[in-house]
This record gives structure tokens, C-alpha cells and sequence, in this order.
């Protein structure tokens, strides 16, 4: 009995955890036994949370091999949105509870079975929302909304360029885009990506592997160009994107996932009267924190009504999160790729998992 309780007691003051302690490449990635979080390490307005799954994103790995933005003091655990269950509450936190479904965002942290974070990071699942859609919504879709809405200012009747449409931010972009009643026009890479920017709600995909997309924005829209363009790319895509904004549009800088960070000749700007506008979620917390809580009310209300629908391309366990990496760099996949934290759950399908 003794010894039972001395195996309890070990086990649950370590969890699994996948650790950086030097830059890295994916395929470096390993999961190890670390030291858990216990309530001596959590603070008033803390909260410690089981987590169960988390959202796999391009920009992790980037934050692993020191590239991103954000750089993490080594050493670290990668992984930014996860969705679980409250494992213990602060004695100041009042807006959830001990065992309530959760879903959230962190600097870094999410690809460990425990995590530590200011109750307001976290929300409660919205309803019939199940816990993989939720583990990859709290990055995704608040960037798009902060896009679109905060920084482009769509309106309905405009017409919007979703450039990597099937990605994850892409598809966030798609579903928003038509909730503000705009005309959405999304570009992808392959055939089967067209399927799924197309259920995802877009008007019109274009295939930039087979098509002119600057020549077949202009026919779309009678020469005029797209409103708004939503650039999560760059690099060419965004110098061609300059040739296909109407006048007085609006470019939105989102992301560098194609490698290159693009520089623009002022005078195209000039001729367009167009605006190049940066997006940075992660920055909303520190200069405008009240926009965050209404971007994720705006968002799950939209959720409720079936405005939005995550769309999720799989769930690999967290012992293969080097190769589901891989996954998301080469753009194999489509809308979010789902990494399973929790060991308990480790024998049961995506669908049961869901439903824990």
C-alpha cells in the first residue's frame, strides 16, 4: 500500500513533456518525462490546466529553430494553443471552474499533459464545440478576425483575396470573411485544396499552380481588383498581390510562410492609394487587451450560429509531433493539424477523443 501511493505520488509530479534545450529541427523533437506543475507553482489568478490536445502551427517551428519573432529562453516546451480540463484554480480566479472544458493560448508550453497560465488566457468551450475543434481555435481564428475586422475593416458587399486559403489562418480568413457578407476569393495550391476552400464557404478558389491569379482576380472583379487582400505568404505573393488591389484597398500583412519577407516600391502604394496594414495577434494583449475579449465573443457567437466550422485534416499523438511538423512545413495539409497530449486518450479515435 506504502508503495502504491510513493508510485502515485511519482507520477503524478512528473507528465510528459516534449523539451528544447538547443534550436532545433523537428525531426530533434522528443517527448520525456519533466517535473509537473503543482498548486505551489500556480498564482492567485492561475490556473493549472490538463491538457488534452493542442493546435499544430507553422510558426512553432520556426520558434524551435530560433527564427521566430518570439524568441523563447532555452529551455523550453514549443506549442502555443491547446484545449483541455481546469486541473486546479488560483484562489482569485473566478471565471472558471475545477474540471471545466477549456480551451486557450500560451507564449509557449502547450506540447506538455500540464500547463500554467492566467485564467483570462483561457475560455470555456463554446457549445457543441468538442476539444480537438477547440485546441486549434484560439490562434487561428483571432488572427483572422483581428485581420479582416480590427485592421481591414471589411464590408459586406467587398470583395476579398484569401491568399493559402486551405491553411489554417486560411480557412479562419474564408469562414470570417463570408460572416461579414463579403464576396471571398481564396487561392490554393493543388486540386484538392480547391475542395476544400470551396466547402469552406469561398465564392471563387484559384489554383496559382495552374492559373494567373492576378489575371483571374481582375476578370472576377471586372479589371477593379479585390478590396482587401489577406497575405499569410509574402514573398512573390505579395508582390503580385500589389498588381490586383482596387484602388483604396487594403493589404494585410499576416505572415512570411512562403520564406521570403517582401520589400514594396512605395509608388505602387501611391498609385493604388492602397494601405499595406501589419497584423500581430500576440501583440493585442499588451496594446489593445479589451479587443481580445471582444474578437472571442464576436467569434463564438458566430461559432453557435454556424457561421464557423474548424476544419481539421487529422490528429497525430504527441510522440509523433516532429513528423506532424513536417506535416504542416511541406503544406500537406489542409486547415489544422491536431496534436493528442493525453496518454489517456492515446487508444481511442479522434471522434471519441472529442467527445472526453
Amino acid at each position: 500500500d506504502t508503495i502504491y501511493r510513493m508510485e502515485q505520488q511519482a507520477s503524478s509530479s512528473t507528465m510528459q513533456a516534449v523539451v528544447v534545450s538547443q534550436w532545433c529541427e523537428p525531426s530533434d523533437l522528443v517527448v520525456s518525462p519533466t517535473k509537473a506543475p503543482s498548486p505551489a507553482d500556480v498564482g492567485d489568478k492561475q490556473i493549472i490546466v490538463r491538457i488534452r490536445f493542442a493546435g499544430a502551427n507553422f510558426y512553432d517551428i520556426l520558434m524551435i529553430q530560433g527564427k521566430y519573432q518570439y524568441k523563447p529562453k532555452l529551455p523550453f516546451t514549443p506549442g502555443t494553443e491547446f484545449a483541455g480540463d481546469v486541473e486546479y484554480v488560483g484562489s482569485k480566479v473566478t471565471n472558471v471552474r475545477v474540471g471545466q472544458k477549456v480551451y486557450g493560448i500560451a507564449a509557449q508550453g502547450a506540447y506538455a499533459e500540464k500547463i500554467v497560465v492566467p485564467a483570462t488566457s483561457v475560455r470555456a468551450l463554446p457549445r457543441d464545440m468538442d476539444l480537438i475543434q477547440a485546441a486549434g481555435f484560439s490562434m487561428t481564428y483571432p488572427t483572422s478576425y483581428a485581420a479582416l475586422v480590427y485592421r481591414g475593416e471589411v464590408k459586406a458587399g467587398e470583395t476579398v483575396l484569401i491568399h493559402a486559403a486551405a491553411g489554417g489562418v486560411g480557412i479562419a480568413a474564408v469562414q470570417i470573411a463570408k460572416a461579414l457578407g463579403a464576396r471571398v476569393i481564396g487561392t490554393v495550391g493543388s486540386v484538392e485544396k480547391m475542395d476544400v476552400v470551396k466547402k469552406a464557404g469561398a465564392d471563387h478558389v484559384i489554383n496559382y499552380q495552374e492559373q494567373d491569379f492576378i489575371a483571374e482576380v481582375k476578370k472576377l472583379t471586372d479589371g477593379r481588383g479585390a478590396d482587401v487582400i489577406y497575405d499569410p505568404v509574402g514573398g512573390d505573393i505579395f508582390d503580385k498581390s500589389t498588381s490586383c488591389i482596387a484602388w483604396g484597398g487594403r493589404i494585410l500583412v499576416v505572415g512570411f510562410a512562403g520564406g521570403r519577407i517582401p520589400t514594396l516600391p512605395v509608388n505602387r502604394a501611391l498609385l493604388k492609394s492602397c494601405s499595406v496594414v501589419g497584423v500581430f495577434w500576440g501583440s493585442y494583449m499588451i496594446h489593445d487587451p479589451k479587443k481580445v475579449p471582444e474578437a472571442f465573443d464576436a467569434l463564438e457567437r458566430w461559432f453557435v450560429e454556424g457561421k464557423l466550422s474548424p476544419v481539421v485534416c487529422g490528429v497525430r499523438p504527441l510522440s509523433k509531433l516532429g513528423d506532424a511538423l513536417k506535416e504542416v512545413g511541406s503544406r500537406r495539409t489542409y486547415g489544422k493539424l491536431i496534436v493528442q497530449i493525453d496518454s489517456d486518450t492515446n487508444s481511442t479515435t479522434p471522434q471519441q477523443a472529442a467527445r472526453l
